[in-house]
C-alpha cells in the first residue's frame, strides 16, 4: 500500500507541474516539504527543457540534476524518444531540414529540431550550409553579404555558437579557392563523449592527393589550434568535394567513388598512419545486385547499410551492421532480412533514405508515386505512409512527424538512387541531426595563459 501511495503521489506531483508551471510548483514543493527521494522521482520524469529551467531556480535541485546518479536514471528512462531531423546535404535553395521529429518525451519540444538552427552571424549573411551534425552539435559554413567565409560549431538547443578561426595564413580568397577544389572536403566534425556528454570536438578538413595520400587539417576544441596530419588512404584519388562524411564514436566515414567501399579514420583513437577501407557486404556478388545505389547511415550507435534484393515478386530488404573495421567479411553482421511484400503494394517506385537513429528496426523509404515517406518496421512488418500535404501526426516512435519541402528535395535526388546509376558515385544525400539525451553544453577552448 505504501508503494501505491508513493507512486500516486509522484504521478500527482508530475501532473501538478504540467498544469501549474515552474514557479508555482517551486513554491508548492517548499510548502509541502516534499521528501528528497520524491523530489528526485518527480524531477527525473520531466522533459529536459523543464530540467534546464529547474537547475537555475533552486540550488538543491541543481545539485540533484547535476549528479551522475540522476543523469544515469534519466537516460535509462528515456532511451529512444529523442527529437531528431533528416537534414539534406546538397546545397540548394530549399530548406535545411526536410523531415523533423518533435514532441518526443526526452526533450518535450513543440517544434522540430531543425528550426533551432536559426542562426545568424555577427553580420548579414548570404549563404548558410549545414556541413555536419554530430552528437547534438552542428558545423555550419556561413558567407557574409560581402563573401567573407566563416565556420561555426554550435549547440542549437542552447543557442551556443563558436566561430572557428581559419587556419593561419588563410585569407578569404584562399578558403574560397580551396572549397572549389575537387578533392577538398570541409564536412568533418567528430566528438569525444563521456557518460553521454560531449567533452571535446574536432573540425576536420580533408585534402586528397593523387598518390594515395591525404592531408587532414584538424582543429581541436581542447587546444584551440589547427594541426596537419598526413595519412595514407589508398582510394583518396576517388574523393571529391561533394562527398560528405558521417561521424560515429570519433571516427569519420567517407563514401568512395568506387561503389563497393567506403573509408574511415579514427581521430581520437591514437596515431594511425592509414585509413581503413571497408567493403560493402554484398560487394562483388554480381548474381544478386542491390536495387539501389549503395550508401550508409547510422542507427543505435552503429554504422548501418541496407538495400533491397530479389525480383518484383520476392523483394527483400537486408540490413547489415558494421562490427569491425576491416576489409574482410567479418566486418559486417546481417541484422535483418525481411520481405517487402506489404510495402510493394504501394508501388515499386521508392528508394531508401535513412534508418531511424535510435530504433534499428525502423527504416525510412520515399515513395515517389505516393509522394510520401514510408516508415517500415522490420520487426512487425507494419508500415505507415506520411505525406507532406497532411496534418502533422504521430509516427512509430511516438514523436510528431513534420515535413518541409521534402517532396521537392526527393525529386532532385531520385536519379542518384536509380539502378541505372549503380556505376555512378556514392553520395550521402541525407544526414541525421539527433538531439542529445542529456544537458550537454558546447565545449570551449581553454584560454591561453
Amino acid at each position: 500500500m505504501w508503494f501505491l501511495r508513493k507512486t500516486n503521489l509522484i504521478c500527482n506531483l508530475s501532473i501538478a507541474f504540467h498544469f501549474i508551471g515552474y514557479v508555482s510548483f517551486f513554491f508548492l514543493h517548499a510548502e509541502m516539504n516534499i521528501p528528497p527521494e520524491l523530489t528526485f522521482e518527480v524531477l527525473v520524469r520531466l522533459p529536459l527543457k523543464s530540467l534546464a529551467r529547474f537547475r537555475s531556480m533552486c540550488k538543491e535541485w541543481k545539485l540533484v540534476i547535476d549528479s551522475e546518479f540522476f543523469r544515469d536514471r534519466f537516460m535509462s528512462l528515456n532511451s529512444s524518444s529523442v527529437s531528431w531531423s533528416i537534414i539534406q546535404t546538397r546545397p540548394q535553395k530549399l530548406t535545411l531540414e526536410i523531415v523533423g521529429h518533435h514532441g518526443c518525451k526526452t526533450w518535450g519540444l513543440t517544434r522540430s529540431p531543425g528550426s533551432l538552427v536559426s542562426f545568424f552571424a555577427e553580420t548579414t549573411i548570404r549563404k548558410l550550409q549545414v556541413l555536419a551534425c554530430t552528437d547534438g552539435l552542428v558545423l555550419l559554413y556561413v558567407e557574409s553579404c560581402v563573401g567573407t567565409p566563416m565556420y561555426y560549431v554550435g549547440n542549437p538547443l542552447f543557442q551556443e555558437w563558436f566561430r572557428i578561426p581559419l587556419r593561419p595564413k588563410y585569407t578569404s580568397q584562399n578558403v574560397e579557392k580551396l572549397r572549389n577544389h575537387e578533392r577538398f572536403s570541409d564536412s568533418g566534425l567528430v566528438t569525444k563523449m563521456q557518460s553521454g556528454i560531449v567533452v571535446s570536438y574536432k573540425v576536420v578538413w580533408l585534402i586528397a592527393h593523387t598518390f594515395a595520400q591525404v592531408d587532414f587539417a584538424i582543429y581541436s576544441s581542447n587546444t584551440g589550434e589547427w594541426e596537419i596530419k598526413n595519412v595514407t588512404c589508398l582510394h583518396s584519388a576517388y574523393w571529391f568535394s561533394h562527398h560528405k562524411s558521417i561521424a560515429l564514436n570519433g571516427i569519420l566515414h567517407w563514401l568512395s567513388n568506387l561503389t563497393g567501399s567506403f573509408l574511415a579514420y579514427d581521430f581520437y583513437g591514437g596515431h594511425h598512419d592509414a585509413c581503413s577501407i571497408i567493403y560493402f557486404p554484398d560487394n562483388g556478388k554480381d548474381y544478386e545486385l542491390p536495387h539501389f545505389r549503395r550508401t550508409i547511415t547510422t542507427s543505435e550507435g552503429s554504422i548501418v547499410y541496407f538495400n533491397e534484393f530479389g525480383g518484383n515478386a520476392n523483394r527483400k530488404v537486408r540490413v547489415w551492421r558494421l562490427v569491425k573495421y576491416t576489409d574482410g567479411p567479418e566486418a559486417w553482421q546481417l541484422f535483418w532480412e525481411v520481405s517487402l511484400a506489404s510495402v510493394t503494394k504501394l508501388g515499386i517506385d521508392y528508394f531508401p533514405v535513412v534508418m531511424h537513429p535510435l530504433k534499428s528496426e525502423i527504416i525510412y523509404l520515399w515513395s515517389r508515386n505516393k509522394k510520401g515517406m514510408v516508415l517500415f518496421n522490420l520487426r512487425t512488418h507494419v508500415f505507415s505512409l506520411h505525406k507532406e500535404s497532411e496534418d502533422e501526426r504521430k509516427c512509430m516512435d511516438g514523436c510528431t512527424l513534420s515535413f518541409n519541402w521534402c517532396n521537392e528535395y526527393m525529386e532532385t535526388v531520385h536519379r542518384y538512387f536509380s539502378p541505372s546509376f549503380q556505376g555512378g558515385p556514392n553520395l550521402l544525400l541525407a544526414s541525421q541531426y539527433v538531439l542529445p539525451r542529456w544537458l550537454s553544453r558546447l565545449p570551449r577552448p581553454q584560454p591561453s595563459n
